[in-house]
């Protein structure tokens, strides 16, 4: 079975709306470790959007099964991740102006300058995974750059419109999972994730982890965390 982690962005997408305190994302991290989720996510963007620099250090402080830290491939978050030193580090795209991350990282491009980056976090212990689309080529670009794993981006299955179209790319990630195992990669899933599409993916042999964040936010907001974290794992397991 595949461990949850679970994203707390929108949690501060709430507080940011008023640029105030509350809610509180380090408390909804410490609430989602006691619903039983494997791990925390964060994503500390360069325009800091939701994410700020005041949670992410006190989510190292409290997190006690696993702290991802996503962020774009630049100097000033190295700089940060080498400080805070969170158990895992995901590198992902970013644009200014998106909602939310629209696609996988651009790897196969960018063997050299990643290979670098990558091992310069990982030379201090900070295992690197690659936020991908299910492509080949980018799979085997990511065992190239070092990283130790890749994170399968899921959208394009989530946001399907029909059952074709969603089978189409749920085979995509099934054959680029396999891919990624078969190379020694460590191999992670996310983004649009819900409680009615993870079944599908929570079933792909070589998925180690699921990185999910807005279906289960939303639904803390009318169930609470706890509720909502419980109901991922109980899908997770069936």
């Amino acid at each position: 079975m595949p461990r949850l982690s679970v994203n707390i962005d929108h949690i501060a997408t709430i507080r940011q709306a008023r640029r105030g305190v509350e809610p509180d994302p380090v408390a909804a991290a410490m609430l989602a470790e006691l619903a039983g989720a494997d791990g925390v996510i964060v994503h500390l963007r360069e325009d800091r959007r939701h994410i700020q620099d005041r949670d992410l250090r006190l989510a190292r402080q409290i997190v006690r099964t696993k702290l991802n830290l996503e962020m774009a491939a630049t100097s000033e978050m190295q700089d940060i991740a080498l400080e805070v030193r969170p158990d895992i580090v995901t590198l992902v795209p970013e644009k200014r102006e998106e909602l939310t991350t629209e696609g996988g990282l651009e790897v196969f491009a960018r063997v050299e300058v990643l290979k670098q980056y990558i091992g310069r976090l990982q030379d201090a212990g900070i295992p690197v995974s690659l936020f991908v689309d299910p492509d080949g080529q980018q799979i085997s670009a990511a065992k190239k750059t070092g990283a130790a794993w890749v994170e399968i981006h899921t959208g394009a299955y989530a946001n399907g419109t029909s059952e074709q179209a969603r089978n189409a790319e749920l085979t995509k990630i099934k054959e680029c999972a396999m891919l990624a195992a078969s190379l020694g990669l460590r191999v992670g899933a996310g983004h649009g994730l819900n409680y009615v599409n993870v079944k599908a993916i929570a079933a792909i042999p070589e998925v180690e982890e699921l990185n999910i964040g807005h279906s289960i936010i939303s639904r803390a907001a009318l169930v609470g965390i706890d509720r909502a974290v419980r109901d991922m794992i109980e899908l997770v397991k069936a």
